[in-house]
């Protein structure tokens, strides 16, 4: 069986063992686990992991000769293109909230579900809100998806977003220095997601002016990116 082309390609390929558990490591231990649930809900903010975990999990599918897909329900999207997904081993719906209020995806994620059981398939979906908070059309559609095992990710502690940046360059042939590390974390926003944006531009601010990622380069990088927006 061929593994399906992701819908949207990571920029880097995730990983389980790229992924910095922090204070979700009892989550990572279960999809990455020899038995991993056959229907899954993660939910949490912006940049605590969601999208990478359901990446990694297509990831390890592929390198099993299995088949999956990942689906970005953030990018516009009929929802007919999860027709013949039940035959599938693993199909992830990233950002659930983009669509629970429309009754065509309802009806489609349903019907997908529904299928994939009987087929043995295994459905993961993410959302930034509680599932109680989403506002889905079909009733049925959030009771069967509740049915499987729901997790909320936490976000990473300073140390963690520190190792997160760290593997980031060294996935790149980088060299971060721990004080590096430090500065960033506290000189950039929060979440995972903007915290790596930032990330890859002061990397290839490094790399056209040829420099390392010390803090005095770090810190000139920023103020000057500060000024111009100024």
């Amino acid at each position: 069986m061929q593994q399906l082309p992701l819908a949207v390609l990571p920029v880097d390929t995730a990983s389980f063992e790229g992924y910095v558990a922090g204070p979700n490591c009892e989550v990572l231990e279960l999809i990455a686990g020899d038995a991993p649930p056959r229907l899954l809900w993660l939910w949490g903010r912006t940049g605590t992991g969601k999208t990478h975990l359901l990446q990694a999990a297509c990831a390890a599918v592929g390198a099993r000769n299995g088949a999956a897909a990942y689906l970005d329900l953030e990018r516009p999207s009929a929802p007919d293109q999860l027709q013949g997904y039940e035959s599938i081993d693993l199909v992830c719906l990233d950002a659930l909230e983009r669509v629970s209020a429309d009754p065509a995806w309802n009806r489609a994620i349903f019907r997908l579900l529904a299928l994939m059981q009987d087929c043995g398939g295994r459905l993961y979906v993410t959302s930034t809100a509680p599932p109680s908070a989403l506002p889905f059309r079909l009733p049925d559609l959030r009771s069967r998806l509740l049915a499987g095992t729901v997790h909320q990710l936490r976000e990473l502690e300073e140390e963690d977003r520190m190792q997160v940046l760290e593997r980031r360059a060294q996935r790149r042939g980088l060299q971060l220095p721990r004080e590096s590390a430090a500065w960033l974390v506290h000189h950039l926003p929060r979440d995972l997601r903007s915290l790596c944006d930032a990330f890859d531009r002061l990397d290839q601010a490094a790399l056209v002016a040829q420099r390392r990622l010390t803090v005095p380069f770090l810190r000139s990088v920023l103020d000057s990116q500060s000024a111009r927006s100024g």
